[in-house]
Parts: C-alpha cells; structure tokens; sequence
C-alpha cells in the first residue's frame, strides 16, 4: 500500500482575515452559501458581508441547526440547490465544518472552512463526524479530497471562550499517541494509505508544541492577548493535528471518545475534552512509563482537560456504564483496530477504570472508595 500525505489546498491563518472571504472564494464560484449558528452571524456575518462588497462573488447565509447528521445536511443539500449556489462556506465549530464539507461533497461543490474557534483538529481534513439528531456518533464520512481552503482568523478564535481552544488542545494531545500507535501497526490511515515521515513528524511537533506553549496560550488567552503562544496553538490545533490524524491515523483515544457518546451525560463535553480522557485511557492500556502519564495528566490539570470520568459528566460510574463504553469504543470498524496489538473489550474496560484512578490519584481524590 502505497504512503499517502493529505493537507488542504490552502491554509490562511492571521488576524481578521474573515474580512478577505469574499476575496478567497471568487476563484472558486460566484454564489457562496455560508453555514453558520445564529450566534456565529451575530459574531462575524457583518465581517463577512463587509468583504464580499468589493469581491466578484455573492453570498447568502443559512443557519446551522446544532447537529451533523444525515438530515441535517440533506436540508443544507436543499438550500443550496435552491439559492443556486456553487461554492460551500462553513463558519463555525466543529459540526458545522463537518456539515459543510459533506454538503459540498454531496452536491460536487469546492468548500471553504473557516473555523472560528479551534477546538478541534477537523477543519483540514477530508472527513466529516456523522452523528445521529440526539448526538451520538453515527458514522466517519471519508472524502475524496480536503478542503479548498481552511481559513483561520485568530481575532475571532483569540476572542471565543478559553475553554473551546482548550478543548483543542485536548483533541490535539491524542494526535501524537496515535499516530505512533498507527505507524507500529503498519496501520492504514484516514487518508487511504501508509503514513509518511512528513505527518508524523507533524504529529510528534503538535505535542511538542503542546507541551512547550499550550500552558502559556491559556493564561494569555483568559488576559485577552492573542500572543505568539496563542498563535502556535491555533496552528498545533487545527493544523498540525489535522494533518497528523490524518496523514497517521486514530486509534484508542478516538475510539474511547467515540464509546463516551453512547453515555448522555457526556454529551455536554466538547469533542477534544473526551478526547483528552480518551488519551490517557490508551496510555494505561499501552502501559505508558511513569513519566510518560505524568506529563500528560499534569499537562491537562494545568490547562483544565478532564483526567477523570466524572469531569466529562460520568459522576455515577456503573460497571454497566464503564462496560458500555468499552463495547463500544471496540466496535467493528473503529479505530481500537489500529492498536499495535490485540484489544479486547476486557482490556479496554480495565484501561477506563486504570485511566480515572490516575486522574483520581492526580487530583488528590481518595481512588479506594
């Protein structure tokens, strides 16, 4: 199987540079539809109206209804064909990226993502999360291709909640582990191939960067300043994890996240914050060293990711809880298979109970009651 590297065409990332979507999109169609949550447009809609005045394209906006799901881009599918639209814009987090990129793939359209938070490692890649209209995961959407152009306005991301970036760095933590569990499996990846030495160095700098600025991006984030930190998150977030995941490929962290869904007290979590818990279960189940945890779970106590099941909203733990979960996250044709070895449902259970105990311990909580 041949190595395969994926990466969007063009990836912008600078101040206020939501103000030059008009400008980015007219190479690529004349009538953009732009996704976004009723919230989103009260933040940037007159930013983005402003500079498709001076561009030779025209826009039209559509609300996001909360959820990517099969419907809910069937009725985007509807708008666009209805508005004779020929360029797809999503504006926002997560779920509306996925939805405008399956939109877009769907009707044959080039599409632009601008996310304008970075709480996930989504935006670059060529797959959109499926889930069901209550919010568990339905299923992975591979694309033939990433987006047109991922564009970045820090202004807007420097000004969004602390937590929502926090919560990508949570997504961007897994990004390391997995790759290097992918790459020791001879593992296919998300982007239908090998991975490269290209991507997964790009996956062990998204740690690194993690480690080196994520701390010192927080603190300077909660001040209001959009530092140099700040900026090298955004990128290690969006970026670098983007390619990482992709180019390498997921394994156990993604797939506890993808388990966790099926509880619907987690379902207030951000994506990236069950993530980070997820990480840390494959670390126990990898047998990590010592220092190896301790790095991880000082890293997420420092910046505020959950190091335990009941901060991602599990504060009754059942064996039947902790046992669905597991099932789950090893469900055929997730990402548990590409673990360097054999899991079972048994071990992935231990590893969820192993995982809160070190968060437990970590926080001074007493892991004996």
């Amino acid at each position: 199987m041949a190595k395969i590297y994926n990466s969007p065409s063009k990836y912008i990332q600078g101040p206020d540079e939501l103000a030059n979507l008009g400008t980015y999109v007219t190479p690529l169609g004349s009538k953009a539809l732009v996704i976004c949550s009723p919230s989103g447009k009260r933040r940037v809609g007159d930013k983005i109206a402003g500079g498709f005045e001076t561009a030779d394209a025209t826009v039209v906006f559509e609300d996001f209804n909360g959820e990517c799901s099969k419907g809910e881009v069937e009725r985007i599918r509807g708008v666009v064909a209805g508005q004779g639209c020929d360029v797809v814009v999503g504006v926002g987090g997560g779920k509306v990226l996925d939805t405008a990129k399956a939109v877009a793939f769907y009707e044959g359209a080039p599409v632009v993502i601008c996310p304008t938070i970075a709480s996930s490692d989504a935006p670059c890649s060529a797959l959109s999360v499926l889930y069901t209209d209550d919010g568990a995961f339905d299923e992975y959407l591979f694309l033939p291709s990433n987006p047109n152009i991922v564009l970045m306005d820090t202004t807007v991301i420097a000004a969004s909640p602390v937590r929502l970036t926090v919560s990508g760095m949570g997504d961007a933590l897994a990004t390391w582990f997995e790759a290097k569990a992918c790459v020791d499996a001879d593992a296919g990846t998300c982007a239908g191939g090998k991975s490269t030495m290209a991507a997964l160095a790009l996956a062990e700098l998204c740690y690194r960067t993690l480690m080196a600025d994520g701390v010192k991006a927080k603190v300077a984030l909660e001040a209001g300043a959009a530092t140099k930190a700040v900026e090298h998150i955004v990128e290690a977030n969006t970026l670098l994890s983007g390619i990482g995941f992709e180019s390498c490929g997921l394994a156990c962290a993604h797939a506890v996240h993808n388990g966790l869904t099926q509880l619907p007290e987690t379902h207030g979590m951000y994506h990236g914050e069950k993530v980070a818990f997820g990480t840390l279960v494959q670390l126990v189940l990898e047998d990590a060293p010592s220092e190896q945890l301790d790095e991880v779970i000082g890293f997420c106590c420092e910046v505020g990711l959950p190091v335990t099941l009941a901060q991602i909203g599990v504060t009754d733990v059942t064996p039947e809880k902790v046992r669905a979960v597991a099932e789950a996250a090893c469900a055929p044709g997730d990402t548990m298979g590409n673990m360097p070895f054999e899991v079972t449902v048994d071990m992935v259970e231990s590893a969820i109970l192993g995982a809160d105990a070190l968060g437990r311990y970590a926080l001074g909580e007493d892991c004996c009651e």
